[in-house]
């Protein structure tokens, strides 16, 4: 039992120091990109704080399950290197035992990761999808500044808002476009007199809605000039591929309603936050059994060769992601864990099996 608790709180406490760090890494990295988002007017600065707050769950689903891994092989690779494993098996403690050993922190971390990738993160990312929908948490209007010519798309777009309100109406709106033609350039020039960003919930999609204008379209040279004049005029705001809104809306969706849907896309969403809990055993056995080192290679000795084991696993796991995202069934996911399980497994015994192949082949 003492060998327990050692070996438990020993493997916990190195899991918890290199998941913050790992933490802060990504955290740091998607902060910037946050950054990024709200340089350009996509966000206001007034939701960054929040949307990062509700999205933090999402990130340890990712990072406990690489913590608890080199956490493994961190603790168990000091016991190698100190000698202080050759004393458990001394007492007794084998393969086997260990791995059994090794299952109680790697049983906390999977219920902990479960909790998070089927509950608390999705509705912390519905929270931000909440956030990020609402046509107010773009700065001014992701493309009007209020009382300056504003230039997008390298100086083909040009904005320009006189006044806006707090509630984000906007007064005296000038709008100047250049479109690539087969010839010649087009421009277009909308004046209104009033606009704001609507939220299409369901498109997901956010329109810039001019009321009480006019539109001008004319090309270099020619004479003519296209006039429309309206009273509701609605252009779609282009989001960026990999923008906040676009790619939360999956994340945003309860387990509940990813299980009863059909859609290929969300079924591999559904999936994916099925494996996070269930490749925790598997990568704890696999951190056991290549934690095996010496005094003379040390501790880290085996981190590398760990390291590209546990990234052959997510690889394989967002290649059976986008297997079912294009139609194929959860087998292609089951059969990654299994095969990982089975590696696992072999790792772990892989002592017993060199001698008995050894002796086999003496005979």
């Amino acid at each position: 039992m003492r060998i327990l608790r050692y070996l438990t709180r020993d493997i916990l406490l190195h899991a918890a120091a290199v998941s913050f760090v790992l933490f802060l890494v990504v955290f740091a990295g998607r902060f910037i990109r946050y950054l990024a988002e709200a340089a350009v007017g996509s966000l206001t600065g007034d939701v960054l704080l929040p949307i990062m707050l509700f999205k933090l769950p999402g990130f340890f689903e990712m990072i406990l399950p690489l913590g608890l891994f080199i956490g493994i092989l961190l603790s168990l690779g000091r016991l190698y290197a100190e000698s202080e494993m050759v004393v458990l098996r001394a007492c007794g403690v084998g393969p086997g035992k260990l791995a059994l050993y090794v299952m109680i922190p790697a049983a906390v971390v999977m219920v902990v990761v479960a909790t998070l990738s089927l509950i608390v993160a999705p509705e912390g990312s519905a929270r931000a999808q909440v956030l990020l929908d609402n046509p107010r948490s773009a700065e001014g209007l992701h493309m009007l500044n209020e009382g300056r010519f504003r230039k997008q798309r390298r100086g083909d777009y040009v904005t320009y808002a006189e006044r806006i309100d707090d509630d984000g109406l906007m007064h005296n709106i000038f709008v100047f476009e250049r479109e690539p033609g087969s010839m010649d350039d087009f421009y277009t020039a909308t004046f209104a007199e009033e606009g704001e960003i609507v939220f299409e919930e369901a498109s997901g999609r956010r329109y810039l809605e001019l009321r009480g204008g006019s539109r001008y379209r004319a090309e270099p040279g020619e004479r003519a000039l296209e006039e429309i004049t309206f009273n509701l005029y609605g252009e779609l705001i282009p989001e960026p591929k990999n923008s906040l809104r676009r790619t939360g809306k999956v994340e945003s969706l309860a387990t509940a309603e990813l299980w009863h849907s059909d859609e290929p896309r969300l079924r591999g969403a559904l999936w994916w936050r099925l494996s996070l809990p269930m490749m925790v055993p598997a990568v704890a056995v696999i951190a056991l059994a290549m934690s095996r080192t010496d005094a003379r290679r040390g501790r880290y000795a085996k981190v590398g060769p760990a390291m590209v084991v546990l990234l052959l696993y997510f690889l394989c796991l967002t290649q059976g992601r986008s297997a079912i995202e294009g139609g194929q069934g959860p087998t292609v996911m089951i059969a990654v864990h299994i095969a990982f399980g089975v590696l696992a497994l072999t790792l772990l015994q892989w002592e017993r099996i060199t001698k008995r192949w050894k002796a086999a082949s003496r005979a």
